[in-house]
């Protein structure tokens, strides 16, 4: 059973759509304008099926929740308000699966909540110490809300241009008018600082204890390979990494069998069978 909700985390509403019952995954969304919960993982979240309790939230500034009063966003932001929300649900124990910003939240949240997150999936993720601002996140940032933005913004993300369908046009510029203008605040140019402030130090990710798995796609545009991914792999003590290729920033849409296969198996390695 799906449902949708709004939990209050530090005064603030918070809206979530959950799934399911049994072990917790915490699903934390991107940076896209346009970009939410339910939009980035609702496919994902339905054909894990419902042995899992799937909570994925819009983070502060996306979809349906506002940034709290006198904030403008940012990782710590996020990171205490995804801490924040598993407190409000009661839920002690969870794994979190994060794309890109939420493959960066993913891992600072493993660091400052060590005996809660018990595993971390990285997707397409930020967060590397030294990662440029690529041309294609700069795009991706700046896309105008609107069919033309939004499909600029789609080709960007998709190694298959036939991904890039009227319905996801119109489904993703839909999106883009409804929270543009919260999302105007949040990574106004230069853009290369909210890079920064999203990047990890080497402390913070040699906190991170619990096992990590990055997945990444070999011609991902926005966070390439090279300079997102594969650094990574020198800082965390407990790391695997999935590349899957002729695949863009987006694996959970170019290749969403294989994708939740390898999702089902790694955090599915704790369960008792």
């Amino acid at each position: 059973m799906t449902a949708r909700r709004t939990v209050t985390v530090d005064g603030s509403p918070v809206h979530v759509l959950e799934s399911g019952t049994g072990p917790a995954v915490l699903m934390l969304h991107g940076s896209g304008p346009g970009t939410t919960g339910s939009g980035a993982w609702a496919t994902t979240a339905q054909a894990l099926g419902p042995s899992w309790h799937l909570v994925a939230p819009d983070q502060a500034g996306f979809g349906r929740t506002p940034l709290p009063a006198g904030s403008r966003g940012g990782l710590r932001l996020w990171t205490e308000q995804a801490a924040g929300l598993m407190d409000a649900l009661g839920i002690e124990s969870y794994a979190v699966v994060g794309h890109s910003m939420g493959g960066a939240v993913a891992l600072a949240l493993a660091a400052a909540r060590p005996r809660q997150v018990t595993r971390v999936v990285a997707v397409s993720t930020m967060g590397a110490p030294g990662a440029p601002l690529s041309a294609a996140l700069d795009a991706v940032w700046a896309a105008p809300a609107g069919s033309h933005g939004a499909r600029d913004m789609l080709s960007c993300l998709v190694f298959d241009q036939a991904l890039v369908t009227d319905p996801a046009v119109d489904a993703r510029a839909a999106a883009m008018r409804a929270g543009a203008a919260t999302y105007a605040s949040l990574f106004p140019p230069p853009r290369a600082r909210w890079v920064e402030e999203l990047t990890l130090s080497a402390r913070t990710l040699a906190a991170v204890r619990t096992p990590v798995l990055l997945v990444h796609g070999a011609e991902d545009r926005v966070t390439p390979l090279g300079t997102a991914a594969q650094p990574l792999l020198e800082h965390l003590a407990d790391v695997r990494l999935h590349v899957f290729g002729r695949c863009g920033h987006v694996p959970a849409i170019e290749h969403p069998h294989e994708f939740r296969q390898l999702l089902s198996c790694f955090l599915g390695r704790d369960r008792v069978h």
